[in-house]
């Protein structure tokens, strides 16, 4: 399952997402977590200290790599030079696995250990100084655009993604790219603003979406976000000693979180298994060929010097076989 966490900064998105990470990995659940926030704080919500956080590499920086790898024999697409970050898979693409060992994950993911579970972390990297000006923070999370767009992930199965704060994620089409989007507000009228312009915008996308509330303090926190968000709210977190605990970098051990936080992080898990029911892998595979074609007209062939559309294989979608043994497979006559 391809899980979303977005929210405004400061919601708490960050923390929400690293704790569902932990609670995941204590299912023994295969898990692959991904930092696309700007501010890349995931890692040390993991309990990785300063150093070793700055040390991950970073996606952005292997981005010809992994447009090397993706391309494979992919008669469409000429050069790795012509991918970009919307480019979709066809025949011959290379696609990736959750539970697998590709030269992706190799220059990509570090293990990172949780209570004795641990989970693949890869992060998009720092905006750097060098950048200021100069640079867009959407082609550092280009990266993991593309390799969301080669990814076939099975039930039972975790991939997880801090997002950049705020509306942000609708500069690409990778909002479209989840199975389920967790947004986290403050019972604040600021709180919901962006839970309002998420609604909007991915109203047209099918995009599941359910509302996390955080730092709730009271039954009128609770009634404030029933009526701002309606049935979207799925769970509220309140204050956690544990969480206090880990800001410090002084973790107990997971299973030392407070019942009530347990089950919140249970529910979500429910929330995002239910949604591998409904999959659509036909409209998965439409979504990815819409953005494909509007950045492709809008800056991907002029970027590139070629007709980008023409990377696009009609007869292609990305699925999951019954047996497992083929990922992609071309529509029926």
């Amino acid at each position: 399952m391809k899980i979303a966490f977005v929210g405004k900064g400061g919601s708490g998105k960050t923390t929400l997402s690293s704790l569902f990470i932990r609670h995941l990995a204590a299912t023994g659940a295969p898990v692959l977590a991904v930092d696309a926030d700007i501010n890349q704080h995931l890692g040390p919500a993991l309990g990785l200290d300063e150093a070793e956080a700055a040390a991950l590499p970073a996606m952005g920086d292997r981005l010809p790599l992994i447009k090397d790898h993706l391309r494979g024999t992919n008669p469409r697409i000429s050069s790795a030079e012509t991918m970009i970050k919307t480019t979709p898979p066809g025949a011959g693409s290379r696609l990736l696995r959750v539970c697998e060992t590709n030269p992706v994950y190799e220059a990509c993911a570090r293990p990172v250990e949780l209570d004795g579970a641990a989970v693949r972390l890869m992060v998009t990297g720092p905006f750097t100084e060098a950048d200021l000006g100069v640079a867009c923070y959407h082609s550092k999370t280009g990266a993991v655009e593309l390799c969301l767009n080669h990814l076939v992930d099975g039930r039972g199965e975790y991939v997880v993604v801090d997002m950049t704060a705020g509306s942000d994620s609708f500069a690409s089409g990778m909002f479209t790219r989840f199975d389920m989007t967790f947004l986290v507000a403050e019972p604040t009228r600021k709180g919901v603003s962006v839970y309002r312009q998420y609604k909007e915008y991915a109203r047209d996308f099918g995009v599941a979406l359910k509302v996390v509330g955080n730092k709730v303090q009271g039954q009128d926190d609770i009634d404030f976000l029933r009526a701002e968000v309606g049935e979207d709210l799925l769970v509220t977190v309140g204050h956690s000693d544990w969480v206090r605990a880990m800001e410090k970098g002084r973790p107990p051990r997971f299973e030392l979180l407070e019942d009530a936080n347990h089950r919140a992080l249970q529910a979500l898990q429910a929330a995002a298994d239910a949604a591998y029911d409904v999959r659509d892998w036909d409209r998965y595979t439409r979504q990815m060929v819409h953005f494909h074609l509007k950045n492709a007209q809008s800056w991907g062939n002029a970027r590139t010097g070629a007709d980008l559309a023409s990377q696009v294989d009609p007869g292609f979608v990305l699925r999951e076989s019954l047996d497992g043994s083929e990922v992609g497979a071309p529509q029926p006559a």
